[in-house]
């Protein structure tokens, strides 16, 4: 098996406005996947249709499809479709994954450069380059988010590192709580702003099918859902209200936030985690996000080093629970 083989999951649910040049773009791939797993949760429009038209003509292309549960499951949702389609791989037989929405048009060498950058530098546990939107006038404009985390539209992991973290919850905030358990265990997340890492998304985060503020709500939960410390969800909501819809986009998310916080809504349950990440959140207040980023990852360079050069035998030890 060469080392730089990777399988791509895609969820996806009536995709047929954008797929197209997604599908295409994949196909202009320099590098492509060994295996690329589209996941149809119950589309009702052509997404079908194209999906059998693209596996048809590329043996690297597998459909799986599952049941119309009668609307759009943003996170869980999309979640429950990824691991359906991570079902039927064997990840023994790649050294990479990358879960992709079905929204985007990549750049010719994307696989091929962040391959390329994780066989370098190993304890890059998780990498993506960075998403653009065209607005009214036809310009694209970036998304703006941080080079601390991979994007959760083009997610690529190490299966080394995919294994160690326990994989994503299913929830809303699980591609923000996987690049922060990744740090926790000592691989290093990143974006990139390079060019041939630039991608458009055709549809822009923080949006959803009803509205961009109920996207921003749900966004604010997921934050309150992953530990964020509130000081740092009124930072992130001053930020973001700097940014269209102004003001009222950085409230939606403290609705979100605080909504949760008052009716008691659950968290995810591991404390250890929670606690990580507050105190980066707090540290990041102080010196900003890259250099406490830099920090952690400096303090915790041997561990990534171990994580980066453990065994497959080794990394399932780690999963292991204690007395097994």
């Amino acid at each position: 098996m060469s080392s730089k083989r990777y399988v791509v999951i895609s969820p996806c649910r009536n995709e047929a406005e954008y797929m197209r040049r997604t599908l295409d773009s994949m196909v202009a791939q320099t590098a492509q996947p060994g295996l690329w797993v589209i996941v149809d949760d119950g589309s009702t429009d052509e997404t079908p249709a194209i999906l059998a038209e693209y596996a048809a003509a590329h043996d690297w292309i597998r459909v799986v499809q599952k049941p119309d549960r009668g609307h759009r499951a943003v996170g869980p949702g999309v979640i429950e479709a990824f691991y359906a389609g991570l079902d039927t791989v064997s990840l023994d037989d790649f050294s990479y994954l990358c879960k992709l929405d079905l929204d985007l048009d990549l750049p010719p060498r994307y696989f091929e450069i962040l391959i390329g950058r994780m066989e370098e530098t190993p304890r890059i546990g998780t990498c993506s380059g960075k998403a653009y939107f065209r607005n009214a006038a036809g310009e694209l404009v970036s998304e703006q988010i941080g080079d601390e985390m991979s994007l959760g539209m083009t997610k690529l992991y190490s299966v080394a590192c995919f294994r160690q973290i326990g994989g994503f919850v299913r929830e809303v905030m699980w591609d923000g709580i996987d690049c922060h358990k990744a740090r926790q265990m000592g691989w290093a997340p990143v974006s990139w702003d390079d060019p041939d890492l630039r991608f458009e998304h055709l549809r822009p985060m923080g949006s959803s099918q009803q509205s961009i503020f109920t996207g921003r709500r749900r966004h604010g939960f997921g934050q309150y859902y992953m530990g964020t410390h509130p000081l740092f969800m009124l930072a992130s909501a001053l930020n973001k209200a700097r940014q269209r819809p102004f003001v009222l986009g950085g409230l939606a998310m403290l609705v979100g936030y605080f909504g949760a916080w008052m009716r008691g809504a659950e968290r995810h349950g591991d404390q250890d985690l929670i606690a990580f990440i507050r105190a980066y959140q707090r540290r990041a207040l102080v010196v900003g996000k890259a250099r406490a980023v830099a920090e952690i990852e400096a303090a915790r360079r041997d561990v990534s080093h171990r994580a980066g050069e453990a065994s497959q035998s080794e990394l399932h030890q780690l999963e292991k629970p204690e007395g097994s």
